[in-house]
C-alpha cells in the first residue's frame, strides 16, 4: 500500500490513475474560520483499488481503510420516523474478527462516494482472488 499522505498529495496535485475515485469538498471561509481550519486544505476522500483515505482537517486523524484487512462489509441504511433524513454507513468486518462502522465525515450524504467505496472493495476482492 502506498503511504496515505502520498495518496492525498497525488490526488490534490493530479492527475490520478483511472481506477482512483476522488471526492473533494470546498471548505467555506466562514466554516473554516469558526472551526479553526481555514488554513487547512479542503476535505478529500480518495478511494484506490487497495485503500480508502479521508482527510478532514489537520486537527483530525486520517481515516484509512485497507481493503486487504477486511473480511467483508455490509451497507446499512436507517431513517427515523420523525424526519425524512436517511443515514447511510458501511459496517466493516475485519479478518481479526473486529468490527467497525465506516461513514465518511464530509461525504456521508454523497451516495456516489459510498458506492465507490463498496465497488472498490468488491473489485479488490475479485482481483485478489478472495471472492
Amino acid at each position: 500500500m502506498t503511504d496515505p499522505r502520498t495518496i492525498l498529495s497525488q490526488a490534490r496535485q493530479g492527475p490520478v490513475p483511472a481506477d482512483w475515485r476522488v471526492f473533494a469538498k470546498r471548505r467555506g471561509k466562514l466554516s473554516g474560520f469558526f472551526h479553526g481550519t481555514s488554513d487547512d486544505p479542503d476535505p478529500l476522500l480518495v478511494i484506490t483499488p487497495d485503500v480508502a483515505v479521508e482527510y478532514i482537517s489537520e486537527r483530525k486523524p486520517l481515516t484509512i481503510v485497507v481493503f486487504q484487512d477486511l473480511a467483508g462489509m455490509k451497507l446499512r441504511v436507517a431513517s427515523s420516523d420523525s424526519s425524512a433524513a436517511v443515514s447511510t454507513w458501511v459496517d466493516l468486518r475485519y479478518l481479526d474478527g473486529s468490527k467497525k462502522k465506516w461513514r465518511s465525515t464530509c461525504f456521508a450524504s454523497n451516495l456516489e462516494a459510498i458506492q465507490g467505496f463498496i465497488e472498490a472493495y468488491g473489485a479488490h476482492k475479485a482481483l485478489r482472488g478472495y471472492a
